[in-house]
């Protein structure tokens, strides 16, 4: 199939807007059209995982981490980086990054690390504000039901776990017509009075174009009223870490076990143990000491994430116990995530989950 069909699906569940400003989410190498064969799953893009994928015959790597995170002046292959890029445009692959984007949907990265926990009931740690905006718009009465389906097909209207959600108001909308127009209803040159139903949705801002491009497509009148508004609400779906619950109240030192165990972890780094039970926990895959204020504000008890730095752990101060598990360890189940959400969508698409252990981390025991 065409690459365009993969990376919108994988887009359509990870939306390259809700990435962070510094990563670099995406197709970073080859090009939309071109047909794929078959694609290998990987954490990192490193020059073995391009290796195994020319010795399985496949074209397209899919890889968490992004290969390349800034501009690249030269490729003379003097690093790693631009000895990936050389030997993957020599060998015609592609390669595509779903990171961040990934970390921030409800369905992505911590997810699945609260599944492999057994983490229960759980919701967005820290979620992002400022992404979510209003329409609002006017139809005629015998109009409204067909723009409101329209607007609801291309995204609008979805809040948590509700969809086609609108407000509705009847009012009466005034016009009049100039030379050179062609109105639905009423007399060019009179004032018209209409019966009319005031229309608001909330959307997610990166679909604004579409749903205004359906809501034209099907709305009657020749000059469509609208207005757009920008929320400061928090979009509960999208954001940093997960917070959730155990089934069942923990010892401590037994849930730092189990976690070692179900995550792999040569180590876990963490402060003090407080002698008492586990009950709610917090996640982040990858590198998440900026969230340990939010995991205190939750009442969680143990927060588990990666990369926090000697002086950071002083900032639990007791409130929870920080469980460093290592940046490899807490976001390779990421591999197995994507296998998934691709093999139910393209059942028939060549798939692999690389052999490679990528962790650049090694550890003396």
């Amino acid at each position: 199939m065409k690459l365009r069909e993969l990376t919108s699906f994988l887009e359509s569940i990870a939306p390259p807007a809700y990435q962070e400003d510094y990563d670099n989410s995406g197709l970073i190498v080859g090009y939309q059209d071109m047909e794929i064969k078959g694609a290998l799953i990987s954490l990192d893009c490193t020059e073995s995982i391009i290796d195994e994928a020319i010795e399985h015959g496949l074209n397209l790597i899919i890889s968490h981490h992004p290969i390349v995170f800034k501009g690249l002046k030269k490729f003379n292959g003097k690093n790693y980086v631009e000895r990936v890029v050389i030997k993957a445009i020599k060998h015609d692959i592609a390669i595509f990054a779903i990171h961040t984007n990934l970390d921030h949907v409800s369905e992505g990265v911590n997810r699945k690390i609260c599944d492999k926990l057994g983490v229960q009931n759980c919701r967005i740690l820290s979620p992002k504000s400022g992404i979510l905006r209003k329409v609002v718009t006017f139809s005629p009465l015998e109009s409204a039901e067909m723009v409101r389906k329209a607007m609801f097909a291309a995204g609008a209207g979805h809040i948590g776990n509700y969809s086609e959600c609108s407000f509705n108001a009847d009012g009466i909308g005034t016009f009049k017509a100039m030379e050179g127009t062609d109105p639905f209803v009423g007399e060019i040159g009179k004032q018209h009075l209409e019966q009319e139903v005031r229309i608001e949705m909330i959307y997610p801002a990166y679909l604004e174009k579409k749903i205004l491009a359906a809501m034209h497509e099907v709305h009657p009148y020749e000059e469509v009223a609208y207005d757009l508004y920008t929320l400061n609400n928090l979009f509960s779906e999208v954001g940093s870490g997960m917070i959730g619950s155990l089934e069942s109240d923990r010892d401590e030192l037994d849930f730092l076990n189990f976690i070692k165990e179900k995550l792999g972890a040569k180590v876990i780094r963490h402060t003090a143990l407080r002698s008492k039970k586990i009950r709610r926990v917090a996640v982040c895959g990858g590198s998440g000491s900026f969230l340990l204020q939010n995991a205190i504000s939750a009442g969680a008890d143990i927060f588990i994430t990666a990369d926090f730095k000697y002086h950071e752990f002083f900032d639990a101060e007791g409130k929870l116990i920080i469980a460093d598990v290592g940046h490899f360890e807490s976001e390779q189940f990421t591999q197995e995530l994507l296998l998934e959400l691709i093999t139910e969508n393209f059942p028939n698409f060549a798939l692999r989950l690389t052999i490679q252990n990528t962790n650049p981390v090694n550890y003396l025991i």
